[in-house]
This record gives structure tokens, sequence and C-alpha cells, in this order.
């Protein structure tokens, strides 16, 4: 029998038959081999189930961590799905967006879910939970597979199934509820025991651990605000007919996809609009503040605004908030040593708000720029004074913190917050994480302009998400307005970009877990070319081409 070298975290390894699984040597992974919830082989999460066949090196996958909080949402997600199934048989479980450290979610007849129906629902979850069911992966012909979907009435993952059409099909399986979900789940259900729901909006919200804290929930924040936003775009998308990844693929295969761009971005310029129109109601507005984490597409946004606020008569100036850091010296430097250039103090605030009230009073200010080689701020003789209809625009991740404009009254500051928020889900249990569209914008923005690989880009994203959940999140309740930034057709847009880029991290890099799952995500899309995207979109500001100059 052929005999592979396994190599462990520290640095001891032993041979053994190929074929073995990863459960079957658990005990050498970590000294608590029963709070394992996958196995990272050659960089690649596995479930604990998968068999080894080549010389591998093998790392657990914790709770704590931020592959381990994956798969632990995944895996409760699973588990509502089969409860929902054993509650509700015929009716269809669907889920939504991300609220909090929870996802929301609804049936399909749209009618909120009395209490009775709640605590059935979580009382089957923890009856599943306590008995520690096997969770089964199983590899189905395609054509089983079909029949499988068929049968449970599982819509969207059959219709889906008319455009990604691979010869084998892995499937889980757990008290008899089968469903797809792309990426390894936990090896049985009594791994999953921190979860709460409770109802919210027409629907209910499926709760879970921060990765940080994964022995308890955190405290509930709402953020009625952007649930509004998600709506109005659920039920855009409802109208049209487009709410998964299997209902957009259609639309591309049928060539029908040019209408729906031209409706997606005329319905995104209509927000625009619309937040142009909350402006001018206002009166004494006096400067438009953005925010948004990373990708969110804020240049662009920024402009497609000035354009809408010019139409109702204003003059839109633009302060580049970057020209305000610090010097290099007065520079902080975060836990690892490099410079903080996210943190509010790497601002020189005073400077910023002594600028502002001077416009503000009618006075001419000169405005520096930022020399981010020598790590100095300079002058170049460039100045700027505020007429009447003059209105200033600034962009930056500190916008909604009022400690950014301490001097400003708050009757001058209109706060807008930008979240690339898809209604698109990939099928009826599988939605599309909003921080995976920023990614794939990044990766393809950080190649195409910045001379960055995939690999780079992954490695860097969760000190991006860090700084984010610092000094972005914690304001999103502030904005005056919000705008959701995502459109529905980019994923195949960026699909075009991303894949060959994803393709070259290797399995001998830390990145490449990621990389991979990056691409079995983008394989739910048909491509759409970059000819069809207009000049004006925000997709423009990642994948180039744009009209506007940045």
């Amino acid at each position: 029998m052929k005999q592979i070298t396994l190599t462990f975290p520290d640095g001891s390894s032993i041979s053994a038959a190929a074929g073995i699984t990863a459960a079957e040597i658990a005990g050498r992974l970590c000294a608590t081999p029963e709070k394992i919830l996958a196995v990272r082989i050659n960089n690649e999460i596995c479930s604990l189930s998968s068999s080894i066949d080549i010389n591998a090196t093998l790392e657990a996958v914790l709770p704590g961590t931020r592959d381990g909080s994956a798969i632990y949402r995944r895996s409760l997600c699973f588990i509502l799905a089969a409860a929902a199934h054993a509650c509700f048989p015929g009716t269809r479980l669907l889920v939504g967006h991300s609220l909090g450290y929870g996802y929301y979610y609804t049936l399909e007849t749209d009618k909120p879910l009395s209490r009775q129906q709640l605590d059935q629902l979580k009382q089957t979850m923890q009856e599943m939970i306590q008995a520690d069911l096997p969770i089964h992966t199983d590899v189905l012909s395609y054509e089983d597979a079909l029949k499988l979907f068929d049968s449970a009435a599982q819509i969207e993952t059959r219709r889906q199934m008319n455009y990604i059409c691979p010869p084998k099909i892995v499937v889980n399986t757990v008290n008899g509820f089968s469903d797809i979900y792309f990426g390894p789940l936990v090896p049985s259900t009594g791994k999953i025991n921190v979860f709460d729901i409770m109802p919210y909006g027409n629907g209910f919200l499926l709760r879970f651990p921060a990765t940080a804290n994964p022995d308890s929930l955190p405290p509930f924040e709402d953020i009625p605000q952007l649930f509004s936003v998600y709506e109005r775009y659920k039920k855009w998308g409802k109208l049209l007919g487009v709410t998964s990844a299997a209902s957009l693929n259609e639309l591309i295969h049928k060539r029908a996809a040019n209408d729906f761009i031209d409706t997606a971005e005329t319905f995104q310029q209509k927000c625009i609009a619309d937040i142009a129109d909350m402006i001018q109601a206002r009166c004494n507005v006096k400067i438009v503040l953005i925010a948004g984490p990373s990708s969110s597409g804020k240049t662009t946004t920024s402009k497609k605004l000035s354009l809408q606020l010019k139409a109702l008569g204003f003059r839109p100036k633009v302060i580049e908030l970057d020209s305000y850091y610090v010097g290099r010296s007065e520079t902080p430097k975060d836990e690892n040593g490099n410079y903080d250039y996210e943190c509010l103090e790497a601002l020189d605030v005073a400077q910023l708000n002594q600028d502002l009230v001077n416009l503000f009073d009618g006075k001419e200010v000169p405005l520096p720029s930022y020399d981010f080689t020598e790590g100095k701020r300079f002058y170049t003789g460039k100045t700027l004074r505020l007429d009447a209809q003059d209105i200033l625009i600034m962009e930056g991740i500190h916008g909604l913190n009022d400690k950014l404009t301490p001097l400003i009254s708050p009757e001058y500051k209109f706060k807008i917050y930008l979240s690339a928020l898809t209604q698109l889900n990939l099928d009826d249990h599988n939605r599309i994480p909003t921080s995976d569209n920023r990614l794939i914008r990044r990766i393809v923005r950080d190649s195409r302009f910045r001379g960055k690989s995939a690999a780079d880009t992954i490695a860097m994203w969760d000190s991006v998400q860090r700084g984010e959940r610092l000094h972005i999140f914690p304001f999103q309740d502030k904005a005056d307005a919000m705008l959701n930034t995502a459109l529905d057709y980019e994923l195949p847009v960026l699909k075009v970009y991303a894949e060959p880029l994803l393709r070259c991290v290797n399995p001998t890099q830390r990145e490449y877990a990621e990389a991979s799952r990056l691409l079995r995500f983008l394989n739910n899309f048909s491509p759409i070319p970059a000819s069809s995207v207009p000049g004006r979109s925000i997709i423009r500001e990642f994948i180039g081409g744009s009209d506007f100059k940045y």
C-alpha cells in the first residue's frame, strides 16, 4: 500500500497509509482534538472526513479563528435548514443578508413567523445538536443530484444545475435532509452549541458568536436603516425576477443581461439622486462626508453624487482627507510595529477643522498635499474659497465619526454610509457575503492598478477588516443616508478578471485556502464581458476604463 508523509504544526511528521482520514489523526493536530472543526491540508480547508492520499502538511481549524468561524456559521445554517425542513415541510426557507452577528431569514410566504413557530424551530435545532448527529458528505452523479433537488423542491439549487454542470456534486446530509454548501462543514451537529433565533421584520435572525468570542453571543445591535436599504433592493430584485445566481445566469444565457445592466445602473443612480434631494432639502448642509469599508466604491460615488448635486444647482468641491495625514514621525504604529494609517490619530484633525471653520467663514484656505514616499505634508499654492452655492465633499473611513469634525456644527454635515450589499443569493440557503463582494473587487483593483497579487491582497484582508470593525462599522447608525453600491451583475464581470489571479495562488501559500474558496464561489456565475459595463459604473473603479478621472 502506498505510504505518504504527514507533517504537523510542531514540525514532526509520520508515515501513514494513503487514504487515511483527517479524523483518524486528529489527536496529533492539537491538544484538544474534540474542538477541531476542520483541517487545513496543504493550505486547503477540508472536512475531517476527508481522506489524504498525498504528502501533506496539516493544521487544525479551531473555533476563535476566521476559518473556524466561517465553518461554524455555515454548519449552523445547515442545521437550521434541516430543522426548517422538518418543521415546515413544503415551505421554502430563504436566507437574506447579515445583520450584526446574525443572518436574516424569511419563509417563502413572507408572513411573519409566530413565537410558537420560532420556538418550535429553535427546539428542533437544539434536539439535533444534543443528539450529535453525524453530518455526511457524499458525492452524487449529476443525474442523481437533479433527482434529489427535484424531490426536495429546492428550486433555486435545481435551476443552478442548468448552468453549473459538473459530473460530480458534493452534497451534505444530516437527519435525512440533504443540501449543497460551498465549503466544509463540521463532522457532527454537537460541535454547534452557541446560537439563538430571534424575531425580526417579517422573518427572524439566526444569531451566532463573534469570531473573537466563540463561546457566547454578543449583544444585538440593530441597524434599521441598513435593513431598510436591503429590503428596498430585495423588493426591486423580486420585481425584476432576479434574486439568485441561477436567475442571473438565465438572463446571461438568454443574452438578456444588457437590459438588466441598464436597469441596475439606473436604479442605483436613482438612489444617489434621492440622496442629493435629501441634501438639498436640508438647506444648510455645507459638507457631505462619505464613509464605507474598503472597496465599497467611495470615490466613484462621490463623483456621481457631485453630478447630481450640480444638477440641483450646487457647485461641489472635493477635499482629499489623505492630504491631512500627520508626518511619518507622528504616525501611530499598530501592535505589529507597522504604521497605522487607518486610525484617527494618523490625521491632523486640528488642522482639518481649522481649515473647515475658515472655509465656512468665507476665508480662502491653502490646501495641503501629502507625499507618501517621504511621509510629509506639503503645500503647492493651491487654495480654496467657498461661494454661496459651493458644497464640500469629503470621503474617507472616518467620515461618520464626529471626532473627525468636532468643530463643525451638526447642521452643516450630511453623512453617507456605503455598503456593497447585493440582494442576490447563490440559492435559497447560501448567501453572498458583502465582504466577499468587496474582496473580489479589491483583488481585481490591486492587481490592475497597484501591482499586487491576489495572495498579497488576501494576506492583508484580515487587517483591513479589523480596521473596518474599529473605525467604520461602529458608526453606521450615525449616517443620514445609506447607499447600496453593489450592482447585481458585477460578479460575472469581476469573475473574468479575478479567476486568473486566484489560480496563481499555489498550495504552498497560506492564502491558497481563501483563493480556492473564492474560485468555488465565482464558479456559480456565468461571465459577462467588460464591454457591457457603462463608462460611469462603480465597477469601472475596479476594472478600469472609467469615464471618470481618479
